[in-house]
């Protein structure tokens, strides 16, 4: 009963602080979002908030079943990095306006999560799929963050 209590603290606390935080570094997300040259291939801001509920879940989920099945400390420590990855990210883009370092941010979240699949899969291979969508959200919004063009934070060109 102990482990399972644990499990519960673990997989959920660290996914809903993960939210969390990322949800207060997402407060301006609309206003932004709206204001960004985005590709034609770029969500509209109303999917993220379905996608995320349904990312957390599953990362929940994965991160219980991780604790349950003993997948060890680097398992485990690759889930608590990439949730960190995952929470830093809305405040380097959103608040901070950088584009570059929320990039490198979102790149190192792509090496965690592929990482903690690969780590997973020995272990748990249900978790490591149910990571997998994670992953490939992730590399999505990768690419969104690498094409997307922020006007009103750009340096001014000035042509002589």
């Amino acid at each position: 009963m102990q482990r399972s209590a644990s499990a519960v603290v673990f997989a959920a606390g660290s996914a809903l602080a993960a939210a969390t935080v990322g949800s207060l570094g997402s407060a301006r997300a609309p206003k932004v979002y709206q204001r960004l040259v985005t590709p034609r291939w770029a969500p509209p801001a109303g999917v993220f908030g379905p996608v995320w509920t349904a990312l957390y879940t599953a990362i929940g989920v994965a991160g219980w079943r991780l604790w349950t099945r003993r997948a060890g400390r680097t398992t485990l420590g690759l889930h608590l990095g990439q949730l960190a990855l995952n929470a830093a990210w809305p405040a380097t883009f959103f608040v901070a306006r950088r584009r570059t370092l929320s990039l490198a941010v979102v790149v190192a979240l792509d090496g965690a999560i592929a990482a903690e699949i690969a780590t997973a899969a020995r272990r748990d291979p249900v978790a490591a799929g149910l990571l997998a969508p994670y992953l490939a959200w992730s590399l999505y919004a990768t690419a969104l963050t690498a094409a997307v063009r922020d006007p009103d934070n750009e340096p001014q060109r000035h042509d002589a």
